[in-house]
């Protein structure tokens, strides 16, 4: 993958990280939680396509966004935390490479072959 890529990435990690700083939550649980958003992964028990799916739904940065800005709205920072988690967990994986799904298969990714 390509270099500036992976710094755009990393910055945008960067931003989450600012974010949660900005939530009354302790730094362990961001840690603790970055990995949480992976155990979208069990979708790829019921086949190629309902994995693809179940990744993309949660690792789409647009998610969440929206799910970070309606926890502003309804003032809930568990919504606002939920948000930050996947958006930073999702900008983390793209630094690593790791890309949202095509439905031929989980290395089959919008930034290449996974292993290639």
């Amino acid at each position: 993958m390509n270099t500036i890529i992976k710094l755009e990435e990393a910055m945008l990690f960067g931003l989450g990280i600012y974010l949660f700083s900005l939530l009354d939550y302790t730094w362990w649980w961001f840690p603790a939680l970055l990995l949480v958003p992976d155990l979208s992964m069990i979708g790829y028990a019921f086949g190629n396509r309902a994995g693809a799916w179940t990744y993309n739904i949660v690792h789409h940065r647009g998610v969440a966004v929206i799910m970070y800005l309606v926890g502003i709205y309804l003032n809930n920072t568990a919504l606002q935390l939920a948000g930050v988690i996947l958006f930073s967990h999702s900008c983390f994986d793209r630094m690593l490479g790791y890309g949202l799904k095509y439905e031929k298969g989980f290395k089959f990714t919008h930034l290449g072959e996974i292993g290639k």
